[in-house]
This record gives C-alpha cells, structure tokens and sequence, in this order.
C-alpha cells in the first residue's frame, strides 16, 4: 500500500466533511442505529446495482453503486472504531456468482 492510500481521508472522502464531527457527537446508541440502517442501505444498493448492471442498464448500476459506497463510507465514519463490526441476526449477502468461462460467453 502506498503511503497516500494509507490515509484514512483518501480511503473515506466522508472524513474530510465537516459535519462528520457532528455525527459523531451523537449518542453511541444513536451512531449504532444510524449505522445499522447506512449498512442496510449499502447492501440494498449493491443488490440494486448488481441487478441493474444484470438487466444492461448501466448509467443506473452505476447510480446505485455509488449509492452504496457513499452509504458505507458513512456508516464507517461513525463507526466504533476501525475494522468492520460484525452485525448479529442480519444476514450476509450471497456469494458473487462465478464468472462465465469464455466456451460459455461465446455460446450467448
């Protein structure tokens, strides 16, 4: 990793906002529950995305997968900590599906 991409701000442009302190402040129950529904959100929209780029519409993939990065940017930032927390009783997006050999690609 280069120096640059170490930093935390480059890796999670949210940072850099200044209403990023004010989230922050917030309760630690309220982050959590903000949290919560910012990861719910990004999954949603990498559902979304990967279902729209599947349908060959991809200015709105592209839509949503910003969506989702921006959603889970935030959510990092207000986060307990660093590292990804492990949420309970929520269950964990599907695998990707594997990638089409290329007898099959040509086949289509």
């Amino acid at each position: 990793m280069s120096v640059r991409s170490s930093k935390a701000e480059v890796r999670n442009p949210i940072l850099t906002l200044p209403s990023v302190a004010r989230l922050r402040a917030l309760s630690p129950d309220a982050r959590l529950a903000l949290q919560d529904i910012l990861l719910d959100i990004q999954n949603d929209a990498r559902l979304r995305a990967e279902r729209s780029w599947r349908n060959r519409k991809p200015p709105v993939a592209a839509y949503w997968a910003a969506c989702g990065v921006y959603a889970g940017h935030i959510a990092r930032a207000i986060g307990p900590g660093p590292g990804r927390r492990q949420r309970t009783g929520v269950p964990k997006m599907p695998p990707a599906p594997a990638a089409l050999s290329s007898k099959e690609i040509t086949r289509c």
